[in-house]
């Protein structure tokens, strides 16, 4: 996804003062706005066949439709669009939500690109079929937080939860004359300043944000109707430990107390993220917090107004599913593996630019580890592979052909640069390989055998599947990826991957290193840890009691985390919205699970392999 500008540490600068102390007392409090982006066709959506083909209509809207071996698309103009297939008297498909205003705003995120979700249809008579269309929207928030420092000076803290736009710095002092007001900040070497107008009759701020493009106009909220602007609402009890719910979505609840962990500890944990403060800089904006422990969900909570009926953007975190779609059954039948060389599989597409005998030795396994060699470096904003360079193009709506048609820089397996093309190649291999639609692939191979409930995936202007992360997925759903994992590829006692691609995928195949990024120190350390991956699995260590625990890891920007420790037969999900905010998301791991989960677990449940 296109990334935001960094964050940056912000050191207030004295530019005026408020017109009197009463202006500046009528100015502290929480203000809001948001923009929301649609889409508008949504709810119930009926299918009928006819003796000439079928027919689907949704919010006063109709549109027809052949059928071609059972296969149904229906298209409502830039409203939204529907494929499926007809299975005998089964109909089973998807809503295709356009992409949004919201892209186009600088969206960085995903959510402005074009969705499938999964519709579930019932039969309501012979060849009538209801469903209901419930897509992905797109939403910007902004919270704006207005206070006296420590030191008397009124201060302001802008939030956003989808972006983590914050204005280019973390705090601003509100300064003004008259109606105007001013929020100004130093942003490492240069000032950041906005003009605002104050409006009456309701109160209201004014201000063009840069980030969407337009003049937002933020009201007074209340505490309860700022709720989602704090971890917790204010005011609300003390958090006490409490077990999970027991859904239909295949989990096994548990208190915590009856497989080895200290519930009071785990209390903590969540009364240390209620208690945080997110106006301070650098603020843990951490979204939701799940464990599970030998089999059990035993710890779910969220916070910033985040719940569990919420699909989250799980940004790169969603790139391991290319792995894991690789190892199941499908794949296999068609006899993809990590061996397999990308422009044999992708031949279709061709021909291809920039001819090198080199990438005609490029494997999947290659590009799963960001080994490819390709000229295609997300963090370097010159190369021509850079994943915000490619999205932003218009001349080459397939962004597999995109970087097929890459030059070729270094030879495979030489050189680490990670990058999101390589991970969408994949999905272009699943893809053509099987001959299935990438969210039907998954729909079949993860999201229905892992009792999935709602969730998102993102698709390439041409309608085809990415792969390059931007998945919206329950948190719930994502930890059952990890604990999958732990139990050798089997949910609920139905093998969805081999013991042996679980064994593989997550053993190092790459280190990562200035060595093998071609990096100075310097460089190397603004960007990576020293690290290995596996195939489309980060691996790191986590230490606690004196211990090295190893871990293999889904990450996306912003903290969206899936840890797996498998000594301790464990597994986290953190999502966040600290996004371009390594510096505060990277270090969750250690933070919560080494350095508070791990020691909550008895003994004998520290090493339990």
């Amino acid at each position: 996804m296109k990334m935001l500008l960094g964050f940056m540490a912000a050191i207030v600068a004295v530019i005026g003062a408020p017109a009197s102390a009463q202006r500046a007392d009528d100015l502290v409090g929480i203000w809001g706005a948001e923009i929301d982006y649609g889409p508008r066709l949504q709810g119930r959506l009926v299918v009928r066949k006819l003796p000439t083909g079928f027919i689907a209509s949704i919010g006063g809207e109709q549109a027809t439709s052949g059928s071609r071996r059972g296969e149904l698309r229906f298209t409502f103009g830039h409203e939204g669009a529907f494929r499926g297939h007809v299975a005998g008297r089964s109909l089973e498909g998807f809503w295709i939500r356009p992409d949004s205003d919201m892209q186009s705003a600088g969206d960085p995120g995903g959510s402005g690109s074009a969705y499938a979700t999964p519709v579930r249809f019932d039969q309501v008579s012979s060849g009538v079929w209801g469903g209901n269309v419930k897509p992905l929207r797109s939403r910007f928030t902004l919270w704006l937080s207005i206070f006296k420092a420590a030191d008397g000076t009124l201060t302001a803290a802008f939030r956003n939860p989808q972006l983590n736009s914050t204005g280019g710095a973390a705090r601003f002092e509100v300064t003004g004359t008259g109606s105007n007001l001013r929020f100004s900040a130093k942003a490492g070497d240069r000032t950041v300043t906005y003009s605002a107008t104050l409006l009456g009759n309701p109160n209201r701020i004014r201000i063009k944000w840069p980030d969407v493009g337009s003049t937002l106009e933020l009201t007074r909220r209340t505490e309860a109707d700022a709720a989602a602007f704090f971890p917790r609402p204010p005011g609300s009890a003390p958090y006490i430990y409490r077990q999970p719910p027991q859904l239909r979505d295949g989990w096994r609840t548990a208190r915590a107390s009856a497989v080895g962990i200290d519930e009071k500890a785990l209390q903590q944990i969540v009364r240390d993220i209620a208690a945080s403060d997110p106006t301070v800089r650098g603020p843990q904006l951490m979204h939701s917090l799940l464990v599970a422990h030998r089999g059990k969900l035993v710890l779910e909570e969220y916070f910033y107004g985040f719940d569990r009926k919420t699909p989250h953007d799980t940004r790169s975190a969603a790139k391991t599913f290319a792995s894991v779609m690789l190892g199941t059954p499908p794949a296999r039948a068609v006899g993809l593996s990590p061996d397999s060389r990308i422009y044999d599989v992708m031949r279709p597409l061709g021909p291809f630019a920039n001819p090198d005998p080199r990438k005609s030795q490029i494997t999947l396994a290659h590009l799963l580890t960001h080994t490819s060699g390709l000229a295609c470096n997300d963090n370097d904003d010159k190369s021509p592979g850079n994943e915000e360079t490619m999205q932003t193009q218009t001349a080459e709506p397939n962004w597999w052909r995109y970087a097929l048609n890459l030059p070729q820089v270094f030879a495979p397996g030489t050189r680490y640069a990670y990058c999101s093309a390589n991970i969408n190649l994949v999905g272009g291999a699943l893809t053509l390989a099987t001959h299935t639609w990438l969210p039907e692939l998954f729909r079949r191979t993860v999201a229905e055998p892992l009792q999935f409930g709602e969730w998102h995936w993102n698709l390439m202007p041409n309608g085809e599947g990415y792969t390059g992360g931007g998945a919206f997925l329950l948190p719930r759903d994502l930890l059952k990826v990890g604990q999958l994992y732990l139990d050798g590829g089997v949910w609920s006692g139905r093998r969805i991957v081999p013991a042996e691609w679980v064994r593989l995928s997550t053993a190092p195949h790459v280190e990562v290193s200035p060595e093998t990024t071609g990096l100075s120190e310097d460089e190397f350390s603004n960007f990576y840890l020293r690290a290995q991956d596996g195939l489309a699995w980060h691996l790191a260590t986590l230490t606690s009691g004196g211990r090295t625990y190893r871990t293999y890891r889904a990450v996306g920007n912003g903290g969206q985390l899936l840890v797996v420790v498998p000594e301790a037969d464990l597994a986290v999900v953190l999502t966040g919205g600290n996004y371009s905010q390594g510096g505060v998301w990277l270090r969750w791991p250690q933070q919560i699970i080494g350095d508070k989960i791990i020691p909550a677990l008895r003994p004998s449940e520290r090493a339990v392999g």
